[in-house]
C-alpha cells in the first residue's frame, strides 16, 4: 500500500516522489548521505500525529514536534558540509509537504484516550491541533523553510472503520466526525492565509484533501472505482471490523477499491491525489497555488 497522504512530512521538491523511497532522516545523518539529503529527506512516521500524546497506545512514533526537530538538525548537518549560505539558499528553494493529523483524530480524540473529550470540545480541540501547526510551520520558517504545502484531512468519517464502528446501513459517511475534520480544515486553511500575511515571503499552499476525497467518492465511475464503502484488505462489514494483517485478506484488484483497509486509501486514490497536488489535473486542491507553481516561485 502506498503510504497515506496523511502521515507524511517530507522535504522534497517533486510530490510524486513520495510514492518513491526517500532515504529516512536517521539513514541520511552520515556525510556520505549528505548528497542524498539535498535530494530530498523522508521524516515520516506511522501512526504519529501532530499531538504527542496521538497514537500513543500503537507503537513507538515520531510526532510532528520531533519531526521538525529533525529537520533541523539536518539543516545544522547541511551547514556543516555546505555552508550556511549556501543552506539556507537550499532551504528557501525547497519544499516541505506537511500532511498530518488523521491519527489526533482516528486514535486519539474519536476514542476519547485519557477522558481528553472531557477536557476539550471539538472545536477547542480543533483550535489546538492548528494552533500546533501553526508553531511547528514557525520553526520551520526560522531555519529559512518558505515553501510549505499543508495538507488538509480526508473524510474520516466516510472510512471503513466508521461506517462498521457507527452502524451505517448503507453506507452513509458519519456526519459528526466529518464536520468535525471540516471545522479542522478550515482552521488550517485560516491560519495558513493569516501566515502568509505576516511573513509575505513565504509561501504556504493549502491542499483540500477532504474536497478532493469526496470528489472521488461522488464520482466513481469516472475515476474507475467500483466500490467507496468496502475496504479491500479487512474483516466485518465494511472490512471495518478488523485491521488487514495478511495476505489473504486482501481482495484481488485494490485499485477498484477506494479504501486499502479500515482507515487508509489505496494507491490509485494517493495517486489521483498527488496528481491534483501537483497540477489540479482532475479537480483544484490547493490554494494559492498548486505545487508544480509553488516549485517555479523565486525566493
Amino acid at each position: 500500500m502506498a503510504p497515506s497522504l496523511a502521515h507524511l512530512v517530507c522535504l522534497l521538491l517533486l510530490l510524486l516522489l513520495l510514492l518513491s523511497a526517500l532515504p529516512l532522516s536517521a539513514a541520511a545523518s552520515t556525510p556520505r548521505n549528505i548528497g542524498g539529503m539535498i535530494q530530498g529527506v523522508n521524516y515520516a512516521s506511522a501512526a504519529a500525529g501532530i499531538l504527542s500524546s496521538s497514537g500513543s497506545e500503537l507503537w513507538m512514533h515520531v510526532s510532528l514536534t520531533q519531526q521538525v526537530q529533525q529537520v533541523e538538525d539536518t539543516y545544522e548537518q547541511l551547514a556543516l558540509a555546505l555552508g550556511e549560505a549556501a543552506t539556507v539558499d537550499l532551504f528557501r528553494r525547497s519544499v516541505f509537504f506537511v500532511s498530518i493529523g488523521s491519527n489526533d483524530f482516528i486514535h486519539y480524540y474519536l476514542r476519547n484516550v485519557s477522558g481528553v473529550q472531557m477536557h476539550y470540545l471539538p472545536w477547542e480541540f480543533n483550535q489546538l491541533l492548528v494552533n500546533a501547526v501553526r508553531q511547528e510551520i514557525k520553526n520551520l520558517y526560522n531555519i529559512n523553510v518558505r515553501k510549505v504545502v499543508l495538507m488538509g484531512l480526508p473524510p474520516v468519517g466516510c472510512a471503513p472503520h466508521f461506517l462498521s464502528d457507527y452502524g451505517g446501513q448503507n453506507g452513509e459517511c458519519i456526519d459528526y466526525i466529518n464536520n468535525v475534520v471540516i471545522e479542522f480544515n478550515y482552521g488550517l486553511r485560516h491560519m495558513s492565509s493569516e501566515f502568509i500575511r505576516q511573513y509575505p515571503d513565504s509561501m504556504i499552499s493549502y491542499c483540500d484533501t477532504f474536497e478532493g476525497s469526496v470528489d472521488i467518492l461522488e464520482n466513481r465511475d469516472r475515476y474507475g472505482f467500483l466500490t467507496t464503502t468496502d475496504a479491500c484488505c479487512g474483516l466485518g462489514k465494511y472490512g471495518g471490523l478488523f485491521i488487514c494483517v495478511l495476505p489473504q485478506m486482501a481482495c484481488s484488484d485494490a485499485s477498484s477499491h477506494v479504501w486499502w483497509d479500515e482507515f487508509h486509501p489505496t494507491d490509485a486514490v494517493n495517486q489521483i491525489l498527488a496528481e491534483n497536488v501537483w497540477s489540479g489535473e482532475h479537480t483544484r486542491m490547493c490554494y494559492p497555488v498548486n505545487l508544480q507553481e509553488m516549485v517555479k516561485l523565486k525566493q
